[in-house]
């Protein structure tokens, strides 16, 4: 029996997506005609600088934030603790947050609460007096990003052509990882040439903090005609309907391969035993964000061209090298050089598997569908890292960076494997 009309363009639509990421079925075809040079919807831009003096914020806490609560008289079980905590409570609620904003059809509200939240929150760690006190402004903090990071994903699908997507989610985390290279440089400025304390510096984060909530007011909701026309085609349980099965096994691989990808704490770490000293650590993280920064958008872009699934690809092995290359090194030249090539894995990689997720889902279903992927890669990311520091404490660094090697190895295969499968058979 021959596949009924609506299934039969639901599979084309998504052996489409998975071979060149083109042509999802909520994108009109006057929409998908867009040059390199096309600008980016205005929310695309607001939700960027957003994330820009989000992080901005964000980065002149966090790399103090470990000695902090050292001198807070925390442990290191609770340093551990506290970001294990906060990291689970944000994986959830990405998840919840994504499902709400289905079934409210709006984005923004919940958008604007998840940035003020953690702007409110972030900064206040500065009047701690107690390691709790901590624990409980981070996991605010932490909570705020699981409200908005679901929703703000899918708002940026709901404004952009199918073609543009890459490029428009490379955007959006180039102009993050741009404040996680300043928000560093500015506290280390207010540090040592104003003699600024730790608390002070803090505080002071809620300034650009207070820009960001300041522009995500200003990003207008407007669905576009597109997916008004889906939304009126789809049941009134559509946003509570199980998504397509092979989004989820597209979603699965994402997640096995996160559950290769531990703490960057582990690099740094690794760093340190090969000699890189820890006046030159906030150089060497700074510039591996200003790897990413400045390749996302065109690695983004070149999703649109290449196709997310090739472009995935190749970060992915870029990535099974670094990591083989951070169990071998042996110089810290060596290093500087593998932490570079492990920002070009961010930039072909965060924003282009954001665009496949949503060339892959219906519009009415994007809020869930970047919820489960989000979730899933925050549960796996903290299995990773509790399996890394397992196997590094009992059998050494090569041994637990080479097994995430491994693991890339597997997910990589699989994501062809799917790829293969997507193509349509003649």
């Amino acid at each position: 029996m021959p596949p009924c009309c609506c299934c039969g363009r639901a599979e084309l639509r998504q052996e489409d997506a998975l071979e060149t990421t083109k042509g999802t079925s909520d994108v009109s075809m006057r929409d998908r005609i867009h040059t390199p040079n096309t600008p980016l919807h205005k929310t695309v831009h607001l939700t960027a600088w957003v994330s820009f003096f989000t992080d901005f914020s964000s980065e002149m806490i966090y790399p103090l934030l470990p000695l902090f609560l050292g001198n807070l008289g925390a442990g290191k079980a609770f340093i551990g603790l506290v970001e294990g905590v906060a990291e689970a409570t944000a994986s959830l609620l990405k998840f919840v947050s994504g499902k709400v904003s289905d079934r409210l059809q709006r984005r923004k509200g919940l958008v604007v609460l998840g940035y003020s939240v953690s702007s409110v929150a972030r900064p206040l760690v500065g009047l701690a007096m107690l390691p709790w006190h901590v624990l409980i402004l981070r996991v605010l903090d932490r909570t705020g990003k699981g409200l908005r990071s679901s929703p703000r994903d899918a708002l940026i699908a709901d404004v952009t052509p199918a073609d543009q997507r890459g490029r428009a989610y490379g955007y959006q985390r180039a102009m993050d990882h741009s404040g996680a290279v300043v928000g560093p440089l500015v506290a280390t400025l207010l540090m040592t040439g104003f003699l600024v304390r730790e608390r002070t510096v803090f505080l002071l984060a809620a300034i650009p903090a207070a820009v960001a909530v300041g522009l995500v007011l200003l990003i207008r909701e407007t669905p576009r005609a597109s997916d008004v026309k889906a939304d009126r085609n789809a049941s009134p349980s559509s946003p509570s309907s199980r998504l397509d099965p092979r989004l989820m096994r597209v979603i699965g691989v994402l997640i096995l391969f996160a559950l290769s990808n531990s703490s960057d704490a582990f690099l740094l770490l690794r760093a340190g035993d090969l000699g890189v000293s820890v006046a030159l650590i906030p150089a060497l993280w700074s510039m591996h964000h200003l790897v990413k920064a400045s390749l996302s958008t065109p690695c983004g872009a070149l999703s649109d061209r290449l196709g997310r699934v090739r472009t995935i690809a190749v970060g992915w092995f870029v990535y099974v090298l670094v990591y083989a290359g951070f169990a071998l090194a042996s110089q810290p030249v060596h290093i500087w050089v593998l932490f570079g090539a492990y920002g070009l894995f961010f930039a072909l990689t965060e924003g282009t598997e954001k665009a496949l997720i949503a060339d892959l889902c219906e519009s009415h279903q994007r809020g869930l569908a970047f919820g489960v992927y989000n979730a899933g890669i925050g549960v796996a990311a903290l299995v990773s890292s509790l399996t890394t520091g397992l196997l590094w404490q009992a059998f050494g660094a090569t041994t637990a960076l080479l097994t995430g090697s491994g693991i890339a190895v597997l997910a990589l295969a699989l994501m062809l494997y799917q790829q293969a499968r997507a193509r349509p058979r003649g």
